[in-house]
């Protein structure tokens, strides 16, 4: 680990710092420099990238194939992959645009490139933003472009639906100079997808080929912590109590199975109800999406592990 070369980059420093620190408490051996270039395409409500400190002393420090069917912005499997961890993988989501963005990047990159090229096309601007929002390209590199284009400048990054399917998320109000593209970015993530199966499709038939030695990481949304917090609109077909039992009986077979099975919900009562048996642990986080500033500051999650 070269914590000389981690701490030199001047617009990364105080993240570098914390990694390496725990790297080396971890005894984690990995290509800090590709971690560093490495990361998600998209910003993802209840994404990882601030968990992994936490996370990673949870991870199975060897295993065969890697399964994530509730994708969204993929922290967990970056992190993953840039440490050498992934050899094989299979990643999934039910968001088509998700899945369809993910696929462009892995086989048509510098055709997303260009298409995000276009500054005018594609500028941090409301009547631009309300435009593309209402088009609904069908060519796969366009539906791509738009996904981050919007997800760049719509209010924090969130992806919602209405029962219609159709994004709804009002324009964010960033700085004009908000980077849209990152070229190099989405450079690194081709390659690094290359050998990796990404499908759309739901999350109990992604897993139907997970076998003993496996890895699967389930982050599903979560179960509400109030009456008025369900955040369903992911997809137009929401995710419900009796979607989360049935993500608990898939948790089961796959811990019957001989696989690794970790999963991120709410600190609530039915996670204890549902996963009886099973290793919860609770977890600081951080609550970016309320509307509410007193609202977003510390919560505690569920982690549970097999």
């Amino acid at each position: 680990m070269n914590d000389k070369k981690i701490t030199s980059n001047k617009n990364n420093g105080n993240f570098q710092t914390r990694l390496s620190k725990f790297y080396k408490e971890l005894k984690i051996e990995g290509d800090s420099d590709f971690y560093l270039s490495l990361k998600p395409v998209v910003k993802w409500a209840g994404g990882k990238r601030g968990l992994l400190e936490k996370y990673s002393q949870h991870f199975p420090k060897k295993f065969n194939k890697y399964f994530e069917p509730f994708f969204g912005g993929g922290a967990i499997f970056f992190h993953l992959f840039s440490l050498g961890k992934i050899t094989e993988a299979k990643i999934s989501d039910i968001n088509e645009e998700l899945i369809n963005l993910h696929k462009i990047v892995k086989t048509e990159v510098e055709n997303l490139i260009e298409e995000l090229s276009d500054n005018e096309k594609y500028k941090n601007d409301k009547d631009v933003f309300k435009t593309i929002r209402a088009d609904e390209p069908k060519d796969p590199v366009l539906r791509a472009a738009r996904m981050i284009y919007l997800n760049r400048t719509c209010y924090n990054g969130l992806y919602r639906v209405n029962k219609q399917g159709k994004f709804n998320v009002p324009f964010g109000r960033y700085p004009d100079n908000i980077q849209i593209l990152n070229a190099e970015n989405l450079r690194n993530v081709s390659k690094c997808l290359q050998s990796v199966e990404i499908t759309a499709e739901d999350f109990e038939v992604s897993v139907k080929g997970a076998k003993e030695g496996d890895f699967v990481y389930f982050d599903p949304p979560y179960i509400p912590l109030t009456d008025t917090a369900y955040f369903t609109d992911y997809t137009s077909e929401g995710f419900g109590i009796k979607e989360q039992e049935r993500l608990a009986k898939v948790f089961k077979d796959l811990d019957e199975r001989g696989c690794y099975v970790m999963e991120s919900n709410s600190n609530v009562p039915k996670i204890a109800e549902l996963y009886e048996g099973f290793e919860i642990k609770n977890v600081h986080a951080k609550r970016f999406i309320s509307s509410d500033p007193n609202g977003r500051g510390g919560v505690l999650e569920s982690l549970i592990i097999n």
